[in-house]
């Protein structure tokens, strides 16, 4: 075992001697070490319970042999950090939990790891960290949150948002605001829609790393304890017939990810993540072409919020991710292992897909394409990202003179004074990961035009957006301002065209004119210390998926 390492010869006498003060005894030594990443914390609702849910794992490890070892990550609320200075923090938090799960297993020689995440970057950087280790490894993720209710109809973090908005236009009250707040997240979860966590534990279960359902069973449910018991106990099966990530994370396995992505229509900071993931696995390559050419392919078939009414219980409900992968047939790969220790093919031979109006068939999808889709052109030369399956059809086309702002901040207080018009093309610059630093999401602004009921505006920015984000708001420009990229170039009044349909968008100026504008831009001062700036020097563009190096 790997964890003899710490435990077998006279060598390691002072190690067994540290291991007995933490209730160890000599039949202890004997089984396997396993390493439980928790990223419980008391202010972030999809953590909240993840306390309890740790014990039904541990439980799970003894009763199959093993000794459990729980330690703690960070984990950054969005919706909590968003809007502020806060944010710039977020994505960045990716990387230090990757760094805190491998230095606890390399430094404690863990024979296998159990990682209990649950909220946006919390899933992809424990993996990314589980990955550079490579022992074998399952993941809980600690499910969704149940939908509110206000005056009978379902809502959610991103109703809140935009019910900012609304009140801001003069169509609902103050109180009414209030009510929507007191409702809309009713307890532990991850928020409840398709946001970027649920999109994260639904490719982490396409990826096979959780156990079936994993991805859509709520929070604080008998079953969400259930598949907490049973993956404690599949460890220790991993670690018997010695199944790491290298096993089971392949390229036909990130492939179905995109697919199930494209089909889920998640989150646009899959984009990010799915590539982050992929560059710590050898022999593996995910970039922006790959998504687009899995999005021309795959057709949309699920309308979960923020898209549609769906919400993730339905989704649950109709038989999960499970039910989605057999209805997308040929399109995935079913001979990849999981941490079943079985096949997809295997997994998934006796699922039933119980509500077609949910999970569509692939003959009637939503849409036929996916639901994100990579733009190229003049603005954006590596590709930018937008999530094609929460835009309405009438907005696939836009062109209209750019207004351009340098910071969230300066763009939130132009919307809120009604200084955006109906055919304007917001530019927000210098929020990418250099710029920012830290690639902020802007779910304020996006959700505020909704809320105003301010449609036919379009949004391009090298930051990002939430997963909450419906509309047409193009993220991820690469390159990004801060790299001398040309949405730099852009200023008031520049003619941008945006046909996603077409996968294109452009602004009228010629290289020569955005050459000559780059070479006379002024960057905005950023006051950037600490962490912040060690992540400023060494992050690399969106399309990369913001990785370090």
């Amino acid at each position: 075992m790997k964890s003899d390492n710490i435990k077998k010869g006279i060598q390691r006498a002072p190690h067994r001697s540290l291991l007995r003060a933490c209730g160890l005894n000599d039949d202890d030594f004997k089984k396997p070490f396993i390493g439980i990443a928790n990223s419980f914390t008391d202010i972030v609702p999809g953590h909240i319970h993840l306390r309890d849910l740790v014990e039904y794992v541990k439980q799970g490890i003894i009763d199959a042999g093993g000794i459990p070892f729980e330690f703690d990550t960070m984990a950054v609320c969005d919706g909590i950090s968003m809007n502020h200075e806060g944010m710039k923090y977020s994505l960045p938090s990716r990387e230090i939990i990757a760094a805190t799960v491998e230095s606890m297993a390399k430094g404690h020689s863990f024979d296998a790891l159990v990682l209990i995440p649950s909220c946006d970057k919390v899933v992809p950087g424990m993996i990314m960290g589980a990955s550079r280790v490579n022992v074998p490894t399952i993941v809980v993720t600690g499910g969704p949150m149940i939908s509110g209710q206000h005056n009978g109809k379902n809502t959610d973090l991103i109703t809140v948002f935009e019910a900012v908005g609304q009140q801001s236009a003069g169509n609902i009250s103050e109180e009414e605001v209030y009510e929507i707040e007191k409702t809309a997240c009713p307890g532990a979860g991850s928020c409840a829609g398709l946001f970027t966590a649920n999109s994260m534990a639904c490719i982490t279960e396409t990826l096979g790393l959780s156990l079936p359902l994993c991805a859509t069973t709520h929070a604080l449910t008998e079953e969400n304890n259930k598949i907490a018991y049973e993956s404690g106990k599949q460890s220790i099966e991993l670690v018997k017939k010695d199944i790491k990530p290298s096993d089971i994370l392949t390229q036909e396995s990130f492939n179905n990810a995109i697919v199930i992505d494209m089909a889920l229509g998640g989150s646009s900071n899959t984009a990010l993540h799915i590539p982050a993931l992929a560059s710590e696995v050898e022999g593996v390559h995910v970039d922006l072409d790959l998504f687009d050419e899995i999005s021309r392919k795959v057709p949309h078939i699920a309308l979960i919020s923020p898209a549609g009414e769906d919400t993730m219980m339905d989704l649950h409900l109709a038989g999960g991710i499970p039910a989605v992968l057999k209805t997308l047939g040929d399109k995935i790969y079913t001979s990849n292992l999981t941490v079943t220790g079985k096949t997809i093919e295997e997994n998934i031979r006796d699922v039933e897909i119980k509500n077609t109006d949910v999970i569509h068939p692939l003959d009637n999808p939503v849409h036929k394409d996916g639901g994100i889709a990579i733009l190229k052109g003049n603005i954006a030369p590596d590709g930018c990202v937008v999530k094609k399956g929460a835009i309405s059809k009438d907005l696939m086309y836009l062109k209209g003179p750019a207004k351009v702002y340098t910071s969230e901040e300066k763009v939130t207080k132009a919307i809120f004074n009604h200084e955006i018009e109906e055919g304007d093309i917001v530019v927000i610059t210098y929020e990418g990961p250099k710029g920012g630093p830290g690639m902020r999401e802007m779910l304020n602004p996006t959700s505020a035009l909704v809320g105003m009921d301010i449609k036919n505006v379009g949004l391009i920015t090298d930051g990002r957006f939430s997963g909450g984000t419906r509309g047409p708001c193009i993220g991820h420009v690469s390159p990004e301002a801060m790299s001398n990229g040309p949405i730099g170039a852009i200023v008031d009044g520049d003619m941008i065209e945006i046909d996603i349909d077409n996968r294109s968008v452009h602004v009228e100026l010629s290289d020569d004119e955005i050459a000559e504008r780059l070479a006379n831009r002024k960057e905005p001062k950023r006051d950037v210390k600490g962490w912040l700036a060690i992540y400023q020097k060494m992050v690399l563009s969106a399309d990369t998926g913001a990785i370090l190096r």
